[in-house]
């Protein structure tokens, strides 16, 4: 997502919070209903029309909820991850601006985490007219900057932050990965906790089509962005972030330039699910979860499962919830 709520990559996570079933729901900003809108990137929905495109091979299933529109998935077999953790990661306002959070969010994106589970084999229903996406997404590098841009920030700054850490050759130029700038607890970014808990989008850096997402962290408003008051981790930062990250990089991988998929009303697979968890257990110190990823419980909303008639989905061919 980019910048006044997501569609089409715009990943606008709550304005509301409701309790419910333990968790609290997020309500998102109503769009218009009927015609086929178009995610912008930037919290935003085109009133352009954008017809579904008409799949030239089996790689793209059509009529399970949401509609392909003719642009490109990532096929990375796996998806390169790139982690900008930006602002004060060491002795910051909250308890989750530390290295242990770091650490948390380095196992969900590393070996044995999100990448060829069942939970991310959901994006693999996925595809484009060349293949699907393979449900396989891993950590390929990370870099710390510790507030180039300041500490209120906006998308044009979030793209120099990216830019920053590709110039000085930090990360890669990478066309095929995606960038997550994850901010400490006292980084301010236009519309974060009010429109939206993260985003997706892309941009054009030194020439290439860079695909970029910006993760919040929900310390910084804990009623908007995190779904618990307890976490399965007891670090409600990294807890509240996980969720995010998956939210944005399910949408940045099957609609990385926000051309691809989405529904009717502008709403990418994320989006359809968003804040909706499905059966949880509970964990020891009380707090829900539903996913057990690189050695740690995690509370992660669901996926839309582009297959079955489509539903929300903990794993590939799971029950939808």
């Amino acid at each position: 997502m980019t910048s006044p709520f997501r569609t089409a990559r715009v990943s606008l996570v709550l304005l509301f919070v409701l309790l419910a079933a333990n968790l609290l729901m997020a309500q998102k900003v109503k769009r218009p209903e009927g015609d086929d809108l178009r995610p912008t990137g930037d919290h935003t929905t085109s009133v352009e029309t954008m017809a579904p495109v008409e799949p030239a091979n089996r790689a793209v299933v059509q009529g399970n909820g949401i509609n392909y529109h003719g642009g490109a998935v990532l096929h990375g077999n796996p998806v390169p991850i790139y982690a900008i953790f930006y602002g004060n990661w060491t002795n910051g306002t909250h308890a989750s601006d530390s290295q242990t959070t770091v650490n948390l969010l380095d196992a969900l994106l590393g070996a044995g985490g999100l990448g060829n589970s069942g939970y991310e084999k959901i994006n693999s229903t996925y595809g484009d007219n060349a293949a699907n996406v393979s449900g396989n997404l891993q950590l390929s590098g990370q870099v710390f900057d510790t507030g180039s841009q300041g500490t209120s920030l906006t998308n044009t700054k979030l793209v120099s932050i990216v830019t920053r850490a590709i110039n000085n050759g930090t990360l890669p130029k990478d066309p095929n990965g995606v960038y997550l700038v994850l901010t400490s607890s006292n980084v301010s970014e236009r519309g974060f906790c009010t429109q939206f808990c993260g985003f997706h989008t892309t941009a054009s850096i030194g020439g290439a089509d860079i695909k970029w997402a910006f993760i919040g962290n929900p310390d910084r408003c804990p009623n908007a962005c995190e779904a618990q008051t307890t976490s399965p981790n007891g670090d409600s930062g990294a807890d509240g972030m996980a969720d995010i990250i998956s939210h944005e990089t399910e949408e940045a991988i099957s609609d990385p330039d926000l051309n691809a998929w989405f529904d009717a009303n502008g709403e990418e697979n994320a989006d359809k699910c968003n804040f909706n968890f499905g059966p949880t257990q509970t964990a020891s110190n009380g707090s829900a979860f539903n996913q057990t990823l690189g050695g740690h419980n995690w509370l992660i909303q669901q996926n839309w499962e582009n297959s079955r008639g489509g539903g929300c989905d903990q794993t590939l061919g799971g029950a939808f919830h």
